[in-house]
């Protein structure tokens, strides 16, 4: 599937004339002449500044304390400055912070590799892929995960060990993300062994003076029982923070499999979840609890996106597509839900049966205007309410 161009850059393709073009082509039309795609330097010039206050306060509160098991709250305080150093990578990463390519790059290492330990070239790469096949089988890096299993095919196939982790899943989910840090460096680590990242020794020496400066500062100033265990609470919290604030976004809606021909606009709406809040709600989860206008149009800036919900929902209303959006509660139960489903097809008894919620279902439907679809229907839980998703896919292109 081609990745539209607005997904590669801010300004996107040209704007064609009313009436031309796909149904995305029309959104993308409006979008743009509602300005919704200009940067907005001096919202970030601001965020970036409150974001490094907060973690140069949260280091100069470290020095301060000094040998103190109080260290533990300046820990929890500096996971979530890491998080939202995160969400400011993610940005550049998308390239919604700046209108040149190298300067969202230059912030992106920035905020990864020198200030959180995470490589962004790894993670920009990683997250494209994502972006280009939300929650598809064999495609989407996001769900093809060992620990997890997000379709009842997958489970199914699952042996050992792995099956048994799959059949508790969801309750194994929580304590599974103290760990989302770990795997996060370890990934950013085996990165620099392979050429998958373009400016890989500067990656390397930015990750490398994390290291160096977060570890010394920690050994030098705590002792090592102390020291080791503010590591843990920093990195378990800081992990769990990014993985309850990603958990939402797809985790629980539709899983398609690797021949889908769905068109991009449905592709990205339907297996994309919101997350209905206020400006807390926007601050804590970054902006991705707008996932659906974030996949859309993933060069938005960040505070477009709020701007952006009622102009692209009123869209799908018109086009008959469902738009998915609930609260944060719900959400978690939502994935909670699906995981769950998902790992009694381990069990023998599911072998013969299946879940709407953990695997799709083709169902074959008359032509019509003259055309040879068949059409794909999930039944999803949305809003406590069962929602019947429709989406074309052609038999024989």
């Amino acid at each position: 599937m081609d990745i539209p161009p607005a997904m590669e850059s801010g300004g996107g393709r040209r704007a064609e004339p009313a009436g031309r073009g796909s149904e995305y082509a029309m959104l993308s039309r409006r979008v743009r002449r509602a300005g919704l795609l200009d940067r907005r330097l001096r919202y970030y010039a601001w965020k970036i500044t409150l974001t490094a206050l907060a973690l140069v306060a949260g280091w100069a509160a470290f020095a301060v304390l000094g040998n103190s098991w109080w260290q533990l709250g300046t820990a929890v305080f500096l996971a979530l400055a890491f998080a939202q150093v995160g969400f400011l990578g993610h940005d550049a990463g998308h390239r919604q912070v700046f209108r040149t390519r190298r300067a969202n790059y230059v912030l992106g290492i920035l905020c990864g590799n020198l200030a959180t330990g995470l490589s962004c070239g790894w993670w920009t790469g990683k997250h494209n892929r994502h972006h280009a096949h939300p929650n598809t089988e064999d495609a989407d890096p996001d769900i093809m995960l060992s620990v997890l299993a997000f379709s009842g095919a997958r489970a199914q196939a699952s042996r050992g060990i792995q099956r048994l982790v799959f059949r508790y899943q969801a309750y194994l989910l929580v304590p599974m993300l103290f760990f989302e840090a770990i795997g996060l460096h370890a990934s950013s680590i085996r990165a620099m062994t392979r050429r998958v990242c373009q400016n890989r020794a500067w990656e390397a020496v930015l990750l490398g003076v994390h290291a160096a400066v977060y570890l010394t500062a920690i050994f030098l100033v705590l002792p090592p029982v102390k020291a080791v265990a503010f590591i843990v609470v920093q990195q378990g919290v800081f992990g769990f923070y990014l993985g309850c604030s990603f958990a939402p976004n797809h985790k629980g809606m539709p899983v398609l499999a690797a021949s889908d021909k769905t068109d991009f606009l449905r592709r990205q709406v339907l297996t994309s979840r919101n997350v209905r809040g206020g400006w807390l709600t926007d601050f804590a989860l970054g902006g991705l609890n707008y996932q659906i206008e974030h996949h859309l149009f993933p060069s938005m800036p960040r505070p477009s996106l709020r701007r952006s919900q009622p102009l692209i929902a009123a869209f799908c209303a018109e086009n008959d597509v469902p738009y998915c959006e609930t609260t944060l509660l719900e959400s978690y139960a939502q994935a909670l839900r699906h995981l769950n489903a998902t790992g009694k097809h381990t069990r023998p008894a599911a072998a013969t049966t299946t879940t709407a919620a953990a695997t799709a279902q083709p169902l074959t439907e008359p032509t019509r205007q003259g055309r040879e679809p068949h059409l794909v229907s999930w039944a999803i839980s949305c809003e406590s309410s069962t929602v019947a998703i429709r989406t074309e896919e052609s038999l024989h292109p």
